[in-house]
């Protein structure tokens, strides 16, 4: 008799603690290698693949295609050796069958090199009797004097925080599970049946002064682009210099760079080379800021984050060890993260770990910003759109290729004179490279 085993959504690492099922990419039925990737999912970070230990028969999946669920929670059950689905093997715990791999990365599968693996922590296997299908791991029960059959503790929270009774609702998971979409649209009935005006909205809010058209969840990178940036002005007292730099001598040797041949070089790789030589000079703005020991600690390499709009909204990759690399070497890294945020395909570890992040706003054709440090970071240097300008050069009056640059950082970290003394640096890089591009 094969053993059926239980695969169960593992620790995704950078404290993420749930994922939406975007795709299953194996049916009930289905015959599964060890490590191939079973579904597809979604975390504030990114959109993974979840490769799978067991190799075997996939007897059961839980959850739709659209559900959240908490790490931990069950996947998907395998018969391991056998050659199709047996009904009469109940789920048991992951533990130590010989075919199974042991470990679980998500995005890379694997197959991957030991460092970029995630060990799954494994079980004591329990054998327990036959059943005449698959036991899901929801809190089945028979009636509605039972528990709730409701396996997503974000499915509770939503219906607590809207009044909703569960035990009024049907279901529409495997075994009648409660998922989320049934929550709303419990919620979505509730508000529409309600007849009466709504009660006076507490005075701390503003009243709504207009009837309700939709409501977005604030999940994914949404949820944790609005965690992250409220947790930075809560914690960092954050202030803003600005200078206007003349950027004719920059875009004109990158011109050049560009026309004798090899890799091309991007503009913020040229920016990104700058504040790397910046930062050298005044390393207390490549630090972050530890309250609990009450220090500060300033960092030895240089993790450049930057923002990128993608369809899936705000994310911010990172360049490891971006003061070691050349500009080449940084134009294609800035290349290759950004098709990856455009595709969806950037890994957790492409999205943390950041210590200096660089805010090209310009692309959105304006020429300033104060924008939000991006926490634990210190500072961030905005780009504003390089445009035609009147311009004071040499004495007279001319049109320039004119730049403005901003710089949000934490005071705790440093005063004005240094962060004035970092953004003067970078807009004389910007004015005058040739020294700086030697070096390149």
């Amino acid at each position: 008799m094969a053993q059926v085993l239980e695969f169960k959504l593992p620790d995704l690492g950078e404290g993420l603690t749930e994922a939406e099922i975007v795709r299953w990419l194996v049916a009930v039925g289905d015959v599964v290698a060890i490590d191939q990737p079973v579904v597809e999912v979604e975390t504030a970070k990114a959109m993974v693949e979840v490769p799978c230990p067991y190799g075997g028969v996939v007897t059961a999946r839980y959850g739709e295609e659209g559900t959240e669920l908490p790490v931990g929670a069950p996947l998907l059950t395998v018969a391991v050796g056998a050659s199709e689905p047996d009904p009469e093997s109940a789920p048991v715990a992951d533990g130590g069958s010989g075919e199974t791999s042991g470990n679980v990365l998500v995005g890379y599968g694997t197959g991957a090199p030991a460092a970029r693996r995630r060990r799954v922590r494994p079980a004591t296997a329990v054998v327990t009797a036959p059943v005449t299908a698959p036991v899901a791991v929801a809190e089945a029960v028979p009636d509605r004097a039972g528990p709730v059959p409701v396996i997503s503790p974000l499915v509770r929270r939503l219906a607590r925080q809207n009044g909703l009774d569960l035990r009024a609702l049907d279901g529409s998971g495997r075994d009648g599970l409660i998922l989320r979409c049934d929550v709303e649209l419990a919620i979505e009935r509730m508000e529409q049946a309600v007849q009466a005006p709504p009660a006076p909205a507490p005075t701390t809010a503003p009243a709504a002064t207009g009837a309700v058209t939709e409501r977005v969840p604030l999940r994914g990178v949404r949820g944790a682009v609005a965690d992250k940036l409220s947790r930075s002005r809560r914690e960092i007292p954050e202030a803003t210099c600005w200078v206007d730099a003349d950027a004719t001598e920059l875009m004109a040797a990158r011109t050049a760079a560009n026309a004798a041949g090899g890799p091309k070089i991007s503009l913020i790789a040229l920016l990104a080379r700058i504040c790397t030589a910046a930062l050298a000079r005044f390393p207390e703005l490549n630090s972050t800021v530890d309250m609990e020991a009450r220090e500060i600690v300033r960092l030895r390499d240089v993790h450049l984050g930057f923002a990128a709009q993608t369809e899936r909204g705000l994310v911010v990759p990172v360049v490891r060890d971006a003061q070691d690399r050349s500009a080449e070497s940084l134009s294609a890294e800035f290349a290759r993260l950004t098709e990856a945020g455009r595709t969806g395909t950037l890994t957790p570890g492409d999205l943390t770990g950041g210590t200096f992040t660089l805010n090209n706003y310009g692309v959105f054709g304006v020429d300033g910003s104060t924008p939000i440090i991006n926490h634990p970071e210190a500072a961030m240097l905005g780009i504003g759109r390089i445009v035609a300008k009147p311009w004071v050069h040499d004495g007279e009056l001319a049109i320039r290729q004119v730049v403005q640059l901003s710089l949000t950082f934490d005071h705790r970290v440093c005063d004005g004179g240094t962060a004035g003394g970092f953004l003067r640096y970078v807009a004389d890089c910007v004015e005058q490279p040739a020294v700086l591009l030697r070096t390149l």
